[in-house]
């Protein structure tokens, strides 16, 4: 989403080992401001002085090998300095940064049928093989920088991100009574639980949805659902068990009635079998003037049911205060049973991660995981948007958007813990 911010990127890969975060600690939010991780080393990813590229949780990362080989997306435009995002309105790409050193190294690829590049989405086709080795899905839904599709679309690949299949519809999901008369909004996010089967992990709004100082309206017109109170973003589950033939809903992960923001979820299964989902969350708060402004945070929820019903488990962090529009979050299970989240905070202009140990229903110290964060002319904190993923030696990697002195535009860069 866009941020109030003039914005500079870089995309920094992060990794800290489990054992640097704290597994119990201060309530959710409370800020230890502890330092950077001892021993972190910086490498450029992507760098061009003239480009502006950001919002690695728009658009994706994967990982092969156990972790070895590492995929992130992202997307780069022209750098133009002004209001809101540093980014020119034309001439936008959707890329691609590969390691295959756990993310010491990093090269950048453009595919030649990927998002910008490809034609109309067309019916899906099945087929597709979701435990194939290669295995990658790429979600698109409006509201994507760079891209904009209200019914929503998706790629596969099955060598690693090299080629890709699509545009593809989701077959059936927006015809469904849960989703009639909403527009698609979702991000990339999925479970695979089968050769044929996949839960992935989206969001909707109403079709009408405007808003205005952080105040929202709009209705789902067309056939309302019936606990549709919110006129919010919220996540959903959607599901195929024919290799892509069909997709049908399954659940509401926050509920309907809750007059707040609950999108761009970040998932991952536990050992047990269960689900966890951190939810950008926004809630509304009144200045002194009682006009409605947003704040933004991160919630968790869990599944015991492979995500037919969920749950509210805790508040993870805080992402941003009135109008500067919060953070998505980013998630990943741990070998040892731990879950790792890592989120920006636009109010100190830090990228943070904190660490469970019982689920997602309790988070240990908030760590600052980088904070050489530099603002803007109008001194706001356009930065985050991280994905999080674990390598081949068991450290974190996470990847979010960034500004320094030295590459006031925006940068990619890796930072590897060991």
């Amino acid at each position: 989403m866009k941020a109030t911010r003039t914005m500079r990127i870089l995309i920094a890969v992060l990794t800290v080992t489990g054992s640097a975060l704290l597994a119990a600690g201060p309530p959710a939010g409370t800020a230890t401001n502890q330092p950077t991780p001892q021993g972190a080393k910086n490498v450029v990813v992507f760098a061009e002085p003239t480009s502006f590229a950001g919002w690695p949780a728009n658009n994706g990362a994967w990982t092969w090998d156990g972790g070895k080989e590492i995929l992130v997306g992202f997307t780069k435009g022209p750098f133009v300095e002004q209001e809101g995002h540093n980014i020119g309105k034309t001439d936008r790409k959707n890329l691609l940064a590969r390691s295959t050193d756990g993310g010491m190294t990093w090269a950048t690829e453009e595919p030649s049928n990927f998002v910008g590049n490809s034609g109309q989405p067309a019916a899906s086709p099945g087929e597709i093989h979701f435990e194939a080795p290669g295995f990658a899905m790429k979600v698109m839904a409006d509201g994507y920088h760079g891209h904009t599709d209200k019914v929503g679309s998706f790629f596969v690949s099955d060598d690693k991100g090299k080629n890709w299949r699509g545009p593809y519809r989701f077959n059936g999901l927006m015809e469904d009574p849960n989703l009639v008369g909403t527009e698609c909004t979702s991000r990339t996010g999925y479970l695979v639980t089968g050769p044929e089967s996949c839960l992935i992990f989206m969001a909707a709004r109403p079709k009408d949805f405007k808003k205005v100082k952080g105040q929202a309206t709009g209705t789902v017109d067309g056939g309302k659902p019936s606990q549709w109170v919110a006129p919010w973003d919220k996540s959903y589950v959607a599901e195929t068990t024919d290799g892509g033939v069909s997709f049908h809903f399954v659940s509401w992960i926050a509920p309907l009635s809750g007059s707040f923001r609950a999108v761009m979820p970040a998932v991952c299964r536990l050992k047990d079998g269960s689900i966890v989902a951190t939810v950008r969350a926004n809630r509304v708060e009144r200045d002194a003037k009682g006009e409605g402004l947003m704040a933004g945070h991160v919630d968790a929820y869990g599944s015991a049911d492979n995500g037919r019903t969920w749950s509210y488990l805790s508040r993870v962090g805080e992402t941003g205060g009135k109008e500067q529009n919060g953070n998505p979050p980013a998630l990943v299970a741990l070998k040892d049973g731990r879950i790792a989240c890592a989120y920006g905070d636009r109010r100190t202009a830090q990228i943070k991660a904190r660490i469970s140990s019982d689920g997602g229903k309790t988070w240990g110290d908030e760590r600052v995981l980088r904070n050489d964060f530099q603002r803007g002319k109008d001194n706001s904190s356009d930065m985050g948007y991280p994905r999080l993923v674990t390598n081949h030696q068991n450290q974190l990697v996470v990847t979010y958007y960034w500004a320094t002195k030295d590459n006031p535009q925006g940068h990619i860069a890796a930072t590897i813990f060991e």
